[in-house]
């Protein structure tokens, strides 16, 4: 019989595959693969102490964050504190900031002035002033903090307006004629600062400078301050209410005015009222037509005259308007 070709099996590779064969090898070496992936593992307690750790990093983090939110909030407040203590006169002593050239605290001025002047005082924003002068609104608030400020800035700069060179007359009448005189037409020239007077804004430098020639001129004629403060209050007053009727008068011009009266005499139940002879005197002003001729110089003068003879042989004056 032939031999076999293959070689003999040698007796101590038999035992090795037949332990892979049996079942208790298996068991063994899965319990040997499942140990080493456990003790790849960290323990329940290590991972509970990491968590604790990340957790506490987190919670110092926020404690941090907020120590610097109340910080800077506390910072904030300081800075408002002092802007609201500050907030009553200051807006001419504060320095004036900006970096571009072309962007001043005058320049931002005068452009709302030129605003108010041709559409109203309503007009004149923050945002307005800033899209005219081509920058950006936030650029303003360099050199204003507020709508207010602004206003306060407007009023005081027309003040310079009413302001008499090169000193006052010595006579308090020719004195207080120069001051309404200007008065008047810095009025007509800005019809929004009447309204804004209104409002009372702070005074500024030249603010204060006008109140100080008006009482100035009144001091020419009595040296009581309560009499002066009257005087000049009276006069302002005749002076207030004629230009704001004048302004009226302007907006309507001669056609609207005509239109307006003729309009009131066309109705029935008032032309049956002045033919009725109840308003004789009225009906003689308006039949002329001469009612809405205004003389401003002859008013105050009437006034004046009235103020001086109250006060008549403490400085006599015989001058009057011209």
């Amino acid at each position: 019989m032939a031999e076999s070709s293959e070689p003999p099996e040698r007796d101590h590779e038999r035992p090795e595959r037949d332990e892979h064969e049996r079942p208790e090898h298996r068991d063994r070496k899965e319990r040997t693969e499942r140990a080493q992936q456990a003790g790849r593992r960290e323990p329940p307690e290590k991972a509970e102490r990491g968590e604790q750790a990340a957790r506490d990093e987190r919670g110092e983090q926020a404690a941090k964050d907020e120590r610097g939110e109340r910080a800077a909030r506390e910072q904030r407040g300081e800075r408002a504190e002092r802007r609201e203590r500050a907030r009553p006169n200051d807006i001419w002593a504060r320095p004036r900031g900006g970096r571009r050239p072309k962007l001043t605290r005058e320049a931002i001025v005068d452009k709302a002035v030129e605003i108010a002047d041709a559409e109203g005082l309503e007009a004149v924003s923050i945002r307005r002033v800033a899209s005219e002068l081509g920058v950006r609104a936030m650029s303003l608030y360099t050199h204003i903090e507020a709508k207010e400020d602004l206003l306060d800035l407007m009023y005081d700069v027309v003040a310079v307006e009413v302001l008499v060179e090169d000193g006052l007359p010595d006579d308090w009448r020719e004195a207080m004629i120069a001051i309404t005189r200007k008065e008047r037409a810095a009025g007509l020239r800005h019809p929004w600062m009447f309204e804004l007077a209104g409002r009372s804004p702070r005074i500024g430098p030249n603010g204060l400078r006008h109140a100080e020639q008006s009482m100035a001129a009144a001091a020419r004629l009595t040296d009581d301050p309560e009499e002066m403060l009257a005087i000049v209050t009276t006069v302002d007053h005749y002076m207030l209410g004629f230009v704001l009727r004048e302004q009226r008068l302007r907006e309507m011009g001669a056609t609207g005015l005509g239109e307006a009266r003729q309009s009131a005499l066309e109705q029935t139940y008032i032309a049956k009222l002045l033919e009725s002879g109840e308003f004789p005197h009225l009906r003689s002003v308006l039949d002329t037509g001469i009612y809405n001729q205004e003389d401003f110089d002859l008013g105050l003068k009437w006034l004046l005259d009235g103020i001086e003879h109250d006060h008549r042989g403490k400085w006599p004056s015989t001058s009057s308007p011209t």
